[in-house]
């Protein structure tokens, strides 16, 4: 019989040992979209929010417990200011009142509320406007009590109430002429001790400003309201040269504005005393 060799096996017989694993690949590295933490930690990622630094909160529990603390019980010391200053005009007209009714009865002086935060008293052709604005303000360095050493000891001293009374034309307002101008005929301001600082025009009674002497009053407030009538009622309307007055348009007629519309001179502010802005209102 004749000899064959036996046909090679192409498959490598089965093997107990384990096969060498291949390496695997590394994987590229993801782009994220989510926020980026501050302190070099790796990007979170997308839409995980990242925690803060504790020194960025204890800025802002610093802030919140110093400034807005101090700002919210500026505020509750404004308002109670103003209610008590609209309590002090009410007597101050009623007593006028009375010592005018005996003289001349068509003189009327009359307390007018409006809003929490707004009241006017009118007399004969004047309006005076009280207003408290709802902010809380500070001031440049060089400007009013800002220097003073009074206000350096404590920064919450540095931030203000305030309370402006504006003089109007009593008709400016009753026949809505919308480009009739305002005064500004006194600010005052309060800080978290209650001291106020007030400025306006000279005509108004100023006491020597220095706020660590200065505490709000009663009897402070009605000189306030009774030297801005008196600055009022000493200003008298100046009318506008003839040259002025030649022409009227159609618009200033349907707007009910006179053609011979007045204003008033004679207000000007303390030479220690200059207009400024707030919030973008100009006084």
């Amino acid at each position: 019989m004749p000899h064959t060799t036996p046909p090679t096996n192409l498959i490598p017989p089965a093997s107990d040992a384990e096969p060498t694993p291949l390496p695997e690949a590394t994987p590229a590295p993801e782009t994220s979209s989510g926020a980026t933490a501050t302190n070099q930690e790796p990007t979170a990622a997308p839409g995980s929010p990242t925690e803060a630094p504790a020194d960025r909160l204890d800025q802002i529990f610093e802030g919140l417990k110093q400034k807005s603390i101090a700002k919210q019980a500026i505020f509750r010391n404004t308002s109670a200011a103003f209610d008590l200053l609209r309590k002090v005009s009410q007597e101050l007209v009623v007593e006028l009142s009375r010592k005018l009714s005996p003289v001349d009865s068509s003189v009327l002086v009359e307390y007018r509320p409006v809003s929490d935060m707004e009241f006017h008293i009118k007399f004969s052709g004047d309006l005076l406007v009280f207003v408290m604005h709802s902010n809380i303000v500070t001031f440049p360095e060089d400007y009013g009590p800002m220097a003073s050493k009074y206000v350096e000891e404590d920064f919450r001293r540095r931030f203000f109430g305030h309370i402006m009374a504006y003089n109007f034309m009593a008709d400016s307002i009753k026949y809505q002429r919308l480009n009739d101008p305002g005064y500004l005929v006194g600010r005052l301001l309060i800080n978290i001790e209650n001291h106020y600082f007030l400025e306006g025009v000279q005509q108004l009674e100023l006491p020597d400003n220095d706020m660590a002497d200065n505490l709000l009053t009663p009897d402070m407030l009605r000189l306030f309201v009774e030297s801005a009538m008196i600055a009022a009622v000493n200003n008298d309307l100046i009318a506008q040269p003839m040259q002025d007055i030649q022409k009227i348009s159609v618009k200033q007629k349907l707007e009910n504005q006179q053609v011979s519309r007045g204003s008033k001179v004679g207000f000007s502010f303390s030479h220690q005393q200059h207009p400024t802005s707030i919030d973008g209102l100009v006084y």
